[in-house]
C-alpha cells in the first residue's frame, strides 16, 4: 500500500500524522510512504530524517494525495483539500463529523473510506486514538485556563494556586473520563481547589479512590451544576459521546450567573462544545469574552505542544494505520472490532450510527 502523510494545513496546526519511526516500520511491512515536504518540521522532524526511515520526500501536497492508497492526517480535510478527495481514497485521521457537516458532505459525494481516529472503540468501550490527545488536552486545560485568568486576558486576576493568606482558584471540571483526570490532576497538582462532576456513581467512586480525596467528586445533574459554576472561577468542559454532538451542559443563563472574569475552557469544542456560548477559537485568536466569562475554545487544543502531541498520537495510531495497510481495510475492520468501529464512511454512505444520528441520517453497513 502507498501511504501518504501530507502537511496539515488547520491554522497553527503543527502535529503531523506520523513519526520516521513510524515511517521506518511501514517500509519494513513493505509498504510505500509519501511525506509532504516539510510535513514534520512544525514537530521537529526534518525530511532527512524521514527520508533515512526509507520515506520519499515529496514536493507537492497534490501528488501525494493524488497517489497515496491511504492518507494519515491529524485533522479533518478543510475545504481547500475537498478537491483531493476521490472514490475509494481511505482517509484515516481525527474527523469529529458530528460537528463538521460540510466535511461529512463531501466525503459522502467523493465517495471516500474515512476513519475516524475519535470513534475506534474497544469492547470495554474506551477510545485508544482518542486517549492520548484527551490527556494532552486536559494537563493542557489548566495551563491555558489560568492564562485565561489573568487580567491581561480579561480574566478576574486569580491565581490558581493562590498565595500564603490567600485561598487558591476554584476549578470546575464536568467529566471524569480522560481528559477530565488529567485536568483534575494538575488543578489539584498546583494547588487549585477542585471538583469535578460526573454521571457515573461508579466512575466517581473510582476518581475519589484514584486521587485520595484532593478533588471533591459530585454527581452531575442540573442543579449542583448550576451551583458549581457559580462558584467557579475556571470551567472546564471534557463531555464527550463518542462519533455523537457534545451535549449542550452548560446554557448561556449559567454563564451569565458565573464570576466576572471567571474562564470556560471547552475541550469539548471539537464535538460542537458543552456550553451554549461555546465558539470555535484558533491559536492565534484563542479566547473572547461572552457574559464576562472569558471563554477559550480552540479546536485542536494538543497542536500548541506539536512535538508531545505526535509522539503521543503515533505511539497509539500506528498499530491500527499498519493492520490496514497489510490487510486493507475491509479485511482490517472484519478482524478488528475497532478498526470496524472507527469507520465513519464508505462508498458514499455514513456507516458510523451515532454520527449518522447526530446528522440526522441513516446508517448503512459498510458491505451493504
Amino acid at each position: 500500500m502507498i501511504i501518504g502523510v501530507p502537511k496539515e494545513i488547520k491554522p497553527d496546526e503543527r502535529r503531523v500524522a506520523m513519526t520516521p519511526a513510524g515511517a521506518a516500520a511501514f517500509t519494513l511491512h513493505g509498504h510505500q510512504v509519501f511525506i509532504e515536504r516539510g510535513a514534520g518540521l512544525g514537530s521537529g522532524f526534518t525530511d532527512q530524517e524521514y527520508r533515512a526511515a526509507g520515506a520519499q520526500i515529496i514536493s507537492s501536497a497534490a501528488v501525494v494525495w493524488k497517489r497515496a492508497t491511504m492518507i494519515l492526517k491529524v485533522k479533518e480535510p478543510l475545504s481547500s483539500e475537498f478537491r483531493f478527495l476521490r472514490p475509494g481514497l481511505v482517509l484515516f485521521t481525527y474527523l469529529h463529523l458530528a460537528a463538521e457537516p460540510q466535511v461529512t458532505q463531501a466525503l459522502l459525494k467523493h465517495g471516500v473510506a474515512a476513519l475516524g481516529y475519535e470513534t475506534v472503540q474497544l469492547e470495554d468501550s474506551s477510545l485508544p486514538l482518542l486517549a492520548p490527545m484527551s490527556e494532552v488536552a486536559g494537563r493542557l486545560a489548566i495551563q491555558v485556563g489560568g492564562w485565561c485568568l489573568e487580567a491581561q486576558n480579561g480574566g478576574a486576576g486569580v491565581l490558581l494556586s493562590g498565595a500564603p493568606g490567600v485561598r487558591p482558584g476554584k476549578v470546575l471540571i464536568i467529566g471524569g473520563g480522560i481528559a477530565g483526570l488529567n485536568a483534575c490532576r494538575v488543578a489539584e497538582g498546583v494547588g487549585a481547589e477542585v471538583t469535578i462532576l460526573d454521571v457515573n456513581p461508579l466512575r466517581l467512586r473510582y476518581l475519589n479512590d484514584l486521587l485520595s480525596n484532593r478533588a471533591v467528586t459530585v454527581m452531575s445533574n442540573r442543579a449542583t451544576l448550576e451551583e458549581e459554576i457559580r462558584q467557579a472561577d475556571l470551567v472546564v468542559g471534557t463531555v464527550l459521546v463518542a462519533g455523537a454532538r457534545a451535549p449542550r451542559l452548560i446554557s448561556r443563563a449559567m454563564v451569565a450567573k458565573m464570576k466576572r472574569g471567571a474562564a470556560l475552557v471547552d475541550i469539548s469544542i471539537d464535538q460542537g462544545g458543552i456550553s451554549e456560548t461555546s465558539l470555535p477559537t484558533t491559536h492565534s485568536k484563542p479566547i473572547y469574552i461572552r457574559d464576562g466569562v472569558v471563554h477559550y475554545c480552540v479546536t485542536n487544543m494538543p497542536g500548541v505542544v506539536p512535538h508531545t502531541s505526535t509522539y503521543a498520537l503515533t505511539n497509539a495510531t500506528l498499530s491500527y494505520a499498519l493492520e490496514i495497510a497489510d490487510h486493507g481495510l475491509l479485511e482490517a475492520c472484519a478482524r478488528n472490532h475497532a478498526l470496524r468501529s472507527g469507520l465513519n464512511t464508505y462508498g458514499g454512505k455514513i456507516v458510523h450510527p451515532a454520527v449518522a444520528e447526530s446528522l440526522r441520517m441513516k446508517a448503512h453497513a459498510p458491505w451493504e
